[in-house]
C-alpha cells in the first residue's frame, strides 16, 4: 500500500461531521507517520467532482452518519472503481438502518430490545401508537449514530418531546423498551472479536458528551464479566456482524443486565477513531496500537461489487445518443 495514493475521506454533511473530522485527522497522522502517501479529502455535496479530479488508488472512509455510513459514499466509490475501507454498500445500509438491522437480529436469533417505529408526521397519534408499550422507553432516530437525537422517556409528554427531537434527524423514529444494564462494546476485525470493553458513563447515560469529552466516562477492559459470559458476549457480537454482513473493522454495542441477559443495540460499520473512541481502546487491549489498527483497516480496502463502471468515450457517447428522440414539451 505504500506505493498507493491514499485519500482520507472526512467531514461529510451529517450531524456527526465534527466526529468525522477528528477520526480522519487521527488516521491521517497515524498513516503518514508510517510512511504512507496520504491526503485529506474533505467531503461535501461536491465529493463526486472532487474525486474525479484526484488520482486516488484507495479511499479510507473516516465518515460517520448519513451519506457516510449508509452505503451512499460506498456506492459512489464502487462505480468509480476506487477500493475503500469498511463494509460494502448493502451491509453499510442495513447496519445504519436500525429497524432493518433489528429485523435481521431477530432472524439470526440475536436478542435486541423490543421496539416499534413511528413516522415524524404521525406524532399526533403517538398516544394511540405507543398504547400499552409502556415506560420507560428509549428514543432514537431510525438512522444515525453518536447518540445524536437519542434519549430516555418516562412519560407520554416526555416521549413526544423525545420523538420530536429524533425526528429532526430522520423521518422515522425508533422507540425501544429501555433496558437497564451495563454498556459493553465489542471490537471486531473481519468478523472476529478482538475483545469487549465496559463503559461507565459518569452521567448515567452514554450520550454524545460521555462519548467524546475526555473524563466523562470510565472504561474497563476487559469488561467485568465472568469468563463464560464474556465469551458469550463476544460470540453474540460475531453473530450480529454476520447478520448484517459487515466486514473489516466493526464495533457492536450491547447492554448486559444483572439477570444474565444480553441485548444487542447496533452494529457500527465505521467505528469512531478519535482519542476517546472505543475500537482503538479495544484493539490496544488485543495488542494493536493505533497505527497498527489504522494499517489493518487500510489493508482491508476493497471493491465489493466489481471494478467500477467502464469509461465511455465522447465518440461512444455520441453513437449511443444519436438515435435518441428528444422529449417534447409537457402537455
Amino acid at each position: 500500500m505504500k506505493d498507493k495514493e491514499i485519500g482520507i475521506l472526512l467531514g461529510g454533511v451529517s450531524a456527526e461531521r465534527d466526529i468525522s473530522l477528528k477520526t480522519g485527522e487521527a488516521m491521517f497522522q497515524a498513516l503518514q507517520a508510517r510512511g504512507y502517501r496520504v491526503q485529506k479529502v474533505f467531503v461535501d455535496a461536491d465529493i463526486d467532482r472532487v474525486l474525479r479530479q484526484t488520482t486516488l488508488d484507495v479511499a479510507v472512509i473516516a465518515l460517520h452518519g448519513t451519506y457516510g455510513e449508509d452505503g451512499c459514499i460506498q456506492g459512489m466509490l464502487e462505480t468509480m472503481g476506487i477500493p475503500y475501507t469498511g463494509s460494502g454498500v448493502l451491509p453499510s445500509a442495513l447496519a445504519m438502518d436500525k429497524l432493518k438491522s433489528k429485523e435481521l437480529f431477530r432472524l439470526y436469533n440475536v436478542p435486541t430490545p423490543s421496539y416499534y417505529v413511528v413516522r415524524g408526521s404521525d406524532l399526533d397519534r403517538l398516544e394511540q401508537i405507543h398504547s400499552s408499550f409502556g415506560f420507560p422507553s428509549f428514543v432514537k432516530p431510525r438512522s444515525g449514530g453518536s447518540s445524536v437525537g437519542a434519549g430516555e422517556a418516562t412519560s407520554l409528554s416526555e416521549l413526544k418531546q423525545r420523538c420530536e427531537d429524533a425526528a429532526r434527524f430522520d423521518e422515522w423514529v425508533l422507540v425501544e423498551r429501555l433496558i437497564r444494564g451495563r454498556e459493553v462494546a465489542v471490537g471486531l476485525l473481519d468478523g472476529n472479536a478482538l475483545g469487549a470493553i465496559e463503559i461507565e458513563p459518569k452521567g448515567g447515560f452514554y450520550d454524545y458528551k460521555s462519548k467524546y469529552q475526555a473524563g466523562q466516562s470510565e472504561y474497563h477492559f476487559p469488561a467485568r464479566l465472568s469468563p463464560t459470559r464474556y465469551q458469550g458476549v463476544l460470540n453474540l457480537a460475531e453473530r450480529s456482524v454476520q447478520a448484517v454482513g459487515a466486514t473489516g473493522a466493526t464495533r457492536v454495542d450491547l447492554l448486559v443486565t444483572s439477570d444474565e441477559n444480553e441485548y444487542v443495540l447496533e452494529v457500527n460499520t465505521l467505528p469512531g477513531m478519535t482519542p476517546t473512541s472505543l475500537l482503538p481502546k479495544i484493539a490496544a487491549g488485543a495488542g494493536y496500537d493505533f497505527g497498527d489498527l489504522c494499517e489493518a483497516i487500510l489493508e482491508r480496502a476493497a471493491l465489493h461489487m466489481g471494478e467500477g463502471l467502464p469509461s465511455v468515450s465522447e465518440e461512444e457517447r455520441a453513437a449511443l445518443t444519436a438515435d435518441r428522440v428528444p422529449l417534447g414539451p409537457a402537455e
